[in-house]
């Protein structure tokens, strides 16, 4: 289960959305009681949830989950913000082997003034005899302006780098992934196609435009290359840089004939130089990632989230299918 819960002090401080609603309803005590039911109801085995003020998971949703037998992590956002992310699993179903808190604020970094946060699990099965597979969970609250997709997809970069890391196995495979968040952006969007296809010709495209959660473009400004600066130590791949923990074979001066790369010939004389490998122009990810939802129910669009001004989908689970399926699946979403 994926859940934005919405923070009681978001929702105070951001009442003119919720206008439509009758205040009863929006009161905490009465919403947490609702909240707490559909967990009952549901049963997951894991919980991803954003939005979650510090103060009320310490008193009420931290012990409340753990009566229903979850262990839980929680990453508070960064600065002065009143809320996070967390995740639980159900204890009898899974045990701890790391946790791993991603940050998506850099001093020093205009790109990265943000304070929202990401959280990678990695989750051992409970399952008897043989030899299972470690499971990857990811959650995470991607930055909401819709005119500032640049630094979306440089979070979600962030997060991808994390999750690599923690996932990659002892063959230099990822054991199983599940990511799950409020990624603020519509099926219909670049950021959302970048996670489903694995690949994004990003140099030229509008940063309003990104995320997709507005049809009026606001301002003409265009995404330019690199999207990142070097400094952020991730190549055009979403993989840490280091040599320990970069995947073999990729670096962010390496040429894909897949992805549009300028390369340059001086010539001197008789003599050409060695080429000039330019930056990426694309971004890309090999995690092969699939949705568990079509976004549409009897052709009309779903709904994750709905106040006054709109109601879209932002809220997604996608999960790491294996090779056929993810092949046989592929883009049946936006059909």
């Amino acid at each position: 289960m994926s859940y934005n819960i919405l923070s009681q002090d978001l929702l105070v401080d951001n009442a003119h959305l919720y206008k439509h609603c009758r205040w009863p309803v929006l009161e905490w005590s009465h919403r947490f009681s609702s909240i707490l039911k559909e967990f009952e109801m549901y049963d997951a085995d894991i919980l991803c949830l954003q939005e979650v003020q510090e103060d009320h998971y310490k008193k009420q949703i931290k012990p409340s989950l753990e009566s229903l037998g979850y262990h839980c992590e929680y990453k508070v956002r960064t600065g002065r913000k009143p809320d996070g992310c967390v995740i639980g699993f159900k204890q009898f179903k899974f045990s701890l082997v790391s946790c791993q808190p991603v940050e998506y604020f850099r001093h020093g970094i205009p790109l990265l003034d943000r304070d929202n946060v990401g959280l990678v699990l990695l989750l051992r099965p409970a399952l008897p005899g043989g030899s299972v597979p470690s499971l990857c969970v990811a959650n995470t609250h991607l930055l909401y302006n819709p005119r500032r997709g640049d630094i979306k997809l440089t979070q979600l970069a962030m997060l991808l780098a994390e999750m690599g890391k923690v996932a990659r196995q002892q063959d230099g495979s990822y054991c199983p992934i599940i990511l799950c968040g409020d990624f603020n952006s519509v099926p219909s969007s670049p950021l959302y196609s970048f996670i489903r296809e694995g690949k994004l010709e990003y140099d030229g495209l509008p940063i309003s435009k990104i995320s997709g959660q507005e049809q009026a473009l606001r301002g003409q400004r265009l995404l330019s290359v690199p999207i990142w600066p070097k400094s952020l130590g991730i190549s055009h791949h979403c993989q840490y840089e280091t040599e320990s923990e970069i995947h073999p074979g990729f670096s962010f001066f390496s040429i894909d004939e897949e992805c549009r790369n300028s390369v340059s010939v001086r010539e001197n004389g008789d003599k050409a130089s060695p080429p000039e490998t330019k930056v990426q122009s694309c971004i890309e990810h090999d995690f092969q990632l699939t949705s568990v939802y079509s976004h549409y129910l009897s052709g009309q669009p779903e709904i994750t989230t709905c106040h006054s001004r709109t109601a879209l989908t932002v809220d997604y689970i996608f999960y790491s299918a294996a090779k056929d399926n993810f092949s046989a699946g592929h883009g049946k979403e936006q059909a």
